[in-house]
């Protein structure tokens, strides 16, 4: 019986989505990067770096290598004005005297404490048009996560949707998933944080989901959970504002904003507990943020019990 699918790589994928040509060309850079990354998973010895992020975590080796596949390939591909790396202070330029149209917010390696115990991880990319990177999450024109798993996947986030793609034997990234939806509500939630340090209100959302029959589905590391929740069409994952740290731990720009931008274009929600994140107007390019990230159900539960807690609390 003849094999009649037709295979579609990124390139060619995002080309018939009307995907403009500086645009598409990023992404298939990005993608090119990360096969680096893949590939430095595989064969890189653990262990630490010796040095530190900007937020005084001891960088992974394989952090830092990571961090420098992105960089380097983004910094030399003609097409980026200034990027933002998790891993570095301050935002770069392009290193070509004459940059391209866009910039780029990326997280290199998510979730890289993982590797030693050889769950997923992941990179998590944000692009937004012109120079400027501080600005809210609604002006990122795409969004896109990869994640180094059994398979590796990509899932990118465009204007008209969701879409993911499998990096195949032959080194090419060929789509296997078009235009990812995710329903009203869905059963499964991903908790983020120490329990011990959650608020009330967040707290009984967790109560209230369980009670509900959600299942609970959290590996540790955001971009499988997230992947998680979006391939199962439905549920929450979320990362809450804790004791002592009233922001949370998630980052704004590298993780938040991305993450919001592809949940929103395949039909779900995202939320830092009051108002929406792609509305949140960043301070710095390091600001974090709570999140509640998911099925338009899950989070106007979440956005609920938090305001009757806060209500309550501001009653006493």
């Amino acid at each position: 019986m003849p094999f009649n699918k037709k295979i579609r790589t990124l390139r060619a994928f995002l080309f018939e989505q009307g995907v403009e040509g500086t645009l598409r060309g990023l992404i298939c850079e990005i993608a090119e990067a990360s096969k680096y990354v893949d590939y430095a998973i595989k064969m890189t010895e653990l262990g630490f770096a010796g040095t530190t992020n900007v937020f005084g975590e001891k960088q992974l080796a394989l952090d830092v290598l990571s961090d420098e596949l992105i960089s380097s390939r983004l910094g030399n591909c003609g097409l980026v004005v200034n990027m933002a790396s998790e891993e570095q202070q301050n935002i770069f330029s392009s290193f070509l005297n004459e940059p391209g149209e866009y910039s780029v917010c990326f997280d290199p390696l998510d979730g890289s404490s993982l590797v030693d115990v050889n769950l997923a991880v992941g990179t998590i990319v944000s692009i937004y048009p012109g120079e400027d990177l501080v600005r809210p999450g609604r002006e990122q024109v795409a969004a896109l996560f990869v994640l180094y798993g059994p398979r590796t996947t990509m899932v990118v986030g465009i204007q008209n949707g969701v879409h993911e793609f499998t990096l195949n034997p032959l080194g090419s990234y060929t789509l296997s998933r078009e235009n990812i939806r995710m329903e009203e509500s869905g059963k499964i939630y991903s908790p983020g944080g120490d329990s011990r340090k959650y608020s009330p209100g967040h707290a009984a959302l967790i109560e209230s989901l369980k009670n509900g029959g959600h299942k609970l589905r959290y590996s540790g590391g955001m971009v499988p959970d997230i992947n998680h929740v979006l391939m199962k069409r439905g549920g929450l994952f979320t990362y809450p504002a804790l004791e002592g740290s009233p922001r949370g731990k998630l980052r704004l720009m590298f993780e938040a904003n991305p993450m919001a931008f592809i949940l929103e274009k395949a039909g779900g929600a995202a939320s830092e507990g009051t108002m929406r994140i792609l509305d949140v107007e960043p301070e710095s390019i390091q600001d974090r943020c709570p999140v509640y990230l998911g099925s338009k159900k899950e989070v106007a539960l979440a956005e609920k019990m938090l305001k009757k807690s806060a209500s309550e609390k501001k009653a006493e």
